[in-house]
């Protein structure tokens, strides 16, 4: 399994791109779409006419933005280049709803020369291909249903929290995975609302039993921070500071 990260930032960081995870197993995994990763995974090489899973963990602006960019040169690329195949839209609740609205509002998007699923999911494992995926609700934001992800092939194991508070759920999430992206928007003694700061990215890796921690999704503040030491005062394994376009083998 390969990860390759097509966003470490925010919306608003000034050197790195938002949220956006590609995975690589039997299937390509999108996990997330925020603002500038359409431009990170042309540079990766993928072929994006052969992507068929886009995985949201909620629908802030910077975990969804660019999906519309994607989708629009989609329908065109079906329409006038060549043949993609279908599309399956997986998300927590308010996916159908969401994705439904934008495909009803832009005229052409429901003329797509593909299939697009909408699915929602909570809480159950599925498997796509020969891979299994589980999603988890986590803590982030009132009133918004949020979900983590566990992605399990070959063995191995490797989980995104999204955005996400400390919570129990997280936890159990991460239990044992080889590697975890986790939420470290803000360096230790400036907690942000809503999400983790270093600190306590250590100590769900920790209390998991995490082998590798991979910090990311950092607000501009973080990188006035030794957040890889900070991390290091509760998680005893190995830690990395994600950085986009970096490859990780799972």
């Amino acid at each position: 399994m390969r990860l390759t990260i097509l966003g470490s930032g925010t919306n608003v960081h000034p050197t790195r791109a938002a949220a956006g995870y590609l995975v690589q197993t039997d299937q390509t995994i999108l996990l997330d779409f925020g603002p500038r990763t359409l431009v990170n995974l042309l540079k990766t090489g993928i072929d994006r006419h052969r992507i068929k899973y886009v995985l949201f963990t909620h629908f802030h602006a910077d975990h969804f933005s660019d999906f519309i960019t994607f989708f629009f040169d989609a329908v065109y690329y079906s329409k006038f280049v060549g043949a993609r195949p279908d599309l399956t839209l997986i998300g927590p609740r308010g996916t159908k709803g969401l994705i439904g609205t934008i495909l009803d509002t832009f005229p052409g998007f429901n003329s797509a020369a593909f299939r697009v699923k909408i699915r929602e999911v909570a809480d159950r494992s599925f498997s796509l291909g020969e891979t299994r995926v589980t999603p988890c609700t986590v803590v982030h934001s009132p009133r918004l249903h949020c979900i983590g992800y566990r992605i399990e092939h070959g063995g191995r194991a490797l989980v995104y929290s999204g955005d996400a508070q400390y919570c129990a759920s997280l936890v159990r999430l991460c239990r044992q995975a080889h590697v975890a992206v986790l939420d470290c928007s803000f360096p230790e003694n400036q907690p942000g609302i809503e999400h983790m700061h270093a600190g306590e990215c250590g100590q769900v890796a920790q209390e998991a039993g995490v082998r590798c921690l991979i910090l990311s999704h950092f607000y501009p503040i973080a990188e006035r921070y030794d957040v890889k030491q900070q991390a290091g005062r509760a998680f005893m394994g190995r830690i990395r500071v994600g950085r986009d376009l970096m490859k990780i083998s799972v």
